[in-house]
């Protein structure tokens, strides 16, 4: 009788792999809340006294890393066993088959959309198939957004597997939406954009995960 080899599935890998990408995003931004923090505190205070400070809140700053899986999302809305079927060149109408008003999720198209920061709106069925792949979709309303707004999502997001860009007339000012998954945000301020981007960016719940996110279709509006 052979004996087990102890070897883990390519799901329980693709989910460590998952987690330790979290873990160092998560300890990013951390390590960015606190720079901040302490430049603040440095602008008032006198050089030793600063020293001092900043030894006492990194010592006492570490947080536990949750996991993925884990995190719980207020307003969180799922859309479970959708299909991932490629349907080209015929048009998917995604209000009309998963009740979804921003698509995350479902048929798509063959061809999937660059991942980047874009200025115009982007075809529904390309950028799908990036969420296919474990991208994250944050979209806002173009006769609600400032400027000031679209920056700000810019700097919340991650350089990678993530797409930014107008959506008009989407029910809220500000969504964001990975394979299965999507919130509705009034604001940028919201802090489960953190959370939803900590719990489905790069997820191994995606059908394709660690598939490129590059390569393919760049849409119009490329801004980075």
């Amino acid at each position: 009788m052979s004996e087990p080899t102890g070897r883990k599935t390519t799901k329980q890998q693709r989910a460590e792999a998952r987690a330790e990408r979290v873990r160092a995003h998560q300890q990013q931004e951390a390590a960015r809340k606190r720079n901040r923090r302490i430049a603040a505190v440095s602008g008032a205070v006198g050089g030793a006294a600063v020293i001092a400070l900043v030894i006492t809140f990194v010592a006492t700053s570490t947080e536990p890393v949750q996991r993925p899986q884990d995190i719980e999302i207020a307003g969180l809305t799922e859309f479970p066993n959708l299909p991932a079927t490629h349907i080209d060149p015929a048009p998917v109408d995604y209000q009309e088959s998963y009740g979804m008003a921003v698509p995350a999720g479902g048929d798509h198209s063959q061809i999937w959309l660059n991942c980047g920061v874009y200025s115009q709106p982007q075809q529904n069925e390309n950028a799908v198939h990036a969420l296919e792949h474990g991208a994250v979709w944050v979209t806002y309303d173009p006769d609600v957004a400032t400027d000031e707004d679209i920056s700000a999502l810019r700097n919340a997001i991650p350089d990678q597997y993530t797409i930014l860009s107008p959506y008009p007339g989407q029910p809220a000012p500000f969504m964001a939406s990975a394979w299965g998954a999507q919130i509705e945000m009034e604001s940028v301020s919201d802090a489960r954009l953190a959370q939803f981007i900590d719990r489905y960016w790069k997820s191994a719940d995606a059908p394709e995960p660690g598939a490129s996110c590059s390569g393919a279709l760049q849409g119009p509006g490329l801004v980075a």
